[in-house]
């Protein structure tokens, strides 16, 4: 298989998890394959206790183009809810994509590449499984989301503040570029119509972003 789990449980057993995670990764790999040649890939699964998203008990992190790991917190009261319930398939999936992207056109330099790689996870995400937004892409609603699109000088910024923008280190509401990013993919998703597995890819940011901010300004515009 060109997907190859390596357990590091220095820091905690994951024996009784072991079968189920091998399962959920093997689930996420089928569906990548539908949509796009799964990239080869290194996946390391760890036990971590607090180093995940609280709420489904697990998170996912690419480093490269054929590496990401999967943390996951069994005395998490969601962990195994989060399992049951496909979160776990849907993490690989959008680091999956991460992968991908690195190995093409990259992750990116500048908020508005990062708004635009997260929400293409998220949304490759969605086209797979045709799950509703997790909770990170949907933490600001609508109406509230429209006044925090960025003008073209800081989407075009190298140096921007990637924790404060997408976990809510600042003034900033936590998850607001997960939630940005994805409703930006979104709106142009809704403009492109059906896109191929080489476009969800190798999409550029500039050609998601065009004319964004300005379908925002619209009455009822995506969010």
């Amino acid at each position: 298989m060109d997907w190859r789990v390596h357990w590091l449980e220095a820091e905690g057993d994951l024996m009784p998890w072991r079968s189920a995670i091998t399962s959920e990764i093997a689930a996420a790999r089928l569906a990548v394959a539908r949509l796009v040649r799964p990239p080869r890939l290194d996946i390391l699964v760890q036990r971590l206790a607090g180093a995940v998203i609280p709420e489904i008990g697990m998170v996912g992190h690419a480093y490269r183009r054929g590496l990401f790991a999967l943390t996951v917190d069994p005395d998490n009261p969601r962990f195994a809810a989060g399992l049951a319930d496909g979160a776990l398939r849907r993490q690989v999936a959008h680091e999956a994509h991460h992968c991908l992207r690195m190995g093409a056109v990259g992750y990116g330099r500048t908020l508005g590449e990062a708004l635009v790689s997260e929400g293409l996870a998220g949304q490759f995400t969605r086209r797979l499984f045709d799950n509703a937004p997790e909770p990170w892409e949907r933490a600001v609603d609508g109406a509230a989301l429209r006044g925090f699109v960025p003008d073209g000088a800081a989407l075009g910024a190298g140096r921007y503040d990637h924790a404060a923008w997408f976990f809510g280190t600042g003034a900033l509401p936590r998850w607001l570029g997960y939630t940005l990013g994805y409703a930006m993919v979104g709106s142009w998703l809704e403009r492109a119509g059906e896109v191929d597995g080489s476009t969800w890819v190798n999409v550029t940011a500039e050609t998601v972003l065009t004319g964004i901010a300005d379908l925002w300004l619209q009455d009822g515009a995506a969010a």
